[in-house]
């Protein structure tokens, strides 16, 4: 079915084309499962944070001109009255001459202007000597100097991370309302391919794509549904492929995409629905026989069956699409410059992409050395590598010491 070869960004301009992501709806959660979820409404404070003028050490809250003029010999006496709790509205006040004790993080009390670290204080019974002058606001954090009551706080469209979840709990909120995550149906074909947790039989592998691309697709903050193996079957498979994009917002299918006389998908795919295949195969290494059709509005992208090519496609062309889907910025993969380990050579006519690991030489060069696969269905190759360096059309090879930009498949703590 493979007419001629697209080039890389051809296939990229084509799938951008046919691309138009979709509001998927809004849902309320509670803050623990809002996590990495994309908030859909903007939040404003009910409240000034924090609530009231706080202590930020241990000491004494005290007038500050009561302190004027304190030194190491001349300290300011002054007369303790109380204590300041946190948690707890303070029961007393303080007078001209007064302090009252107070912990990190009680609020202030009445009459009381600034805080004096205890380190800078010797006490006998009632009496306070502070031997060091404090000036108004010193040592306290005011009512609202965080959060002004009725301010903007998160805007719609954020990502809700550690730090955003953290605010919406100190606003007092328990749930948020955030965009549905985009389902994606995937689906393992081939009569090679044995489900998890049944007999191996022989000439048979077990169905690695299907949770190697499942986990990326949580990566990218959406929800894999697993359809299963689907056999080698023409009815079977169009059955199971109608039913996947009836049911999910991006289709991704592995195995079933060469010439082989079983090779149904892309022909079924084209079946199911205008505009239906727009990409017939890439001139990239590894992934060539990659096809992507859409169904109406659905994308439907068919990987070839090697693990390494399956997730490497999965990256470059699916990625992008399902973050705009879940409604965050298609943000490019990480990149960290690194040192050719060895010579990398590329496929004459393709773009070439080259997984590697990195280690650090004796120099405490960062190296990208190729993860020797020998073919791209190699599984060591999908643990062993850290991500890949691309090598274009045009170029025969990367030189060993050479500069390369590897782009990785994780959080694996290098940046640039």
């Amino acid at each position: 079915m493979f007419r001629k070869l697209m080039t890389f960004e051809e296939a990229q301009k084509t799938i951008e084309e046919h691309f138009k992501p979709t509001f998927l709806g809004e849902e309320e959660v509670v803050l623990l499962e809002a996590y990495n979820r994309v908030l859909n409404e903007d939040i404003t404070s009910s409240l000034d944070i924090p609530p009231f003028n706080r202590s930020t050490v241990d000491g004494y809250a005290v007038k500050a001109q009561d302190t004027y003029g304190a030194e190491e010999n001349q300290p300011a006496t002054l007369k303790v009255v109380g204590i300041a709790n946190v948690g707890e509205q303070p029961q007393v006040k303080v007078g001209m001459g007064e302090a009252v004790e107070i912990v990190t993080g009680a609020p202030l009390p009445e009459g009381a202007d600034a805080v004096v670290m205890v380190e800078d204080t010797q006490r006998e019974d009632s009496q306070l000597h502070v031997f060091n002058a404090v000036t108004i606001n010193e040592n306290v954090q005011k009512k609202g100097s965080d959060i002004k009551k009725d301010a903007l706080i998160l805007k719609k469209g954020q990502v809700l991370g550690p730090s955003e979840i953290g605010v919406l709990a100190a606003l007092g909120l328990t749930k948020a309302k955030v965009l549905k995550i985009p389902i994606v149906a995937i689906l393992s074909t081939g009569g090679e391919v044995t489900e998890l947790g049944k007999k191996l039989p022989t000439g048979k592998i077990y169905d690695i794509n299907a949770y190697s691309i499942g986990t990326a697709v949580i990566e990218a903050g959406c929800k894999p549904l697993y359809f299963g193996v689907i056999p080698d079957d023409k009815a079977a498979l169009s059955k199971a492929l109608q039913t996947a994009v009836s049911c999910a917002d991006m289709v991704i299918t592995s195995g079933g995409v060469s010439v082989g006389p079983k090779d149904y998908t892309p022909q079924i795919v084209d079946s199911l629905g205008k505009p239906g295949i727009v990409v017939y195969g890439v001139a990239v290494k590894p992934g060539k026989p990659t096809t992507v059709g859409f169904v109406g509005e659905k994308p439907v992208f068919a990987l070839p069956g090697h693990p390494t090519s399956a997730l490497l496609i999965f990256y470059l062309f699916a990625r992008p699409l399902l973050l705009r889907l879940a409604g965050k910025p298609a943000m490019p993969m990480r990149t960290v410059r690194a040192v050719a380990g060895s010579r990398m050579f590329s496929a004459k006519g393709r773009r070439t992409f080259v997984m590697v690991r990195l280690e650090f030489d004796a120099n405490c060069r960062l190296l990208a050395v190729p993860v020797e696969s020998g073919a791209s269905g190699a599984i060591t190759t999908l643990a062993g590598a850290d991500g890949f360096v691309e090598i274009r059309e045009n170029e025969q090879f990367v030189d060993a010491d050479e500069e390369v930009l590897v782009y990785l498949f994780r959080g694996s703590g290098f940046r640039t």
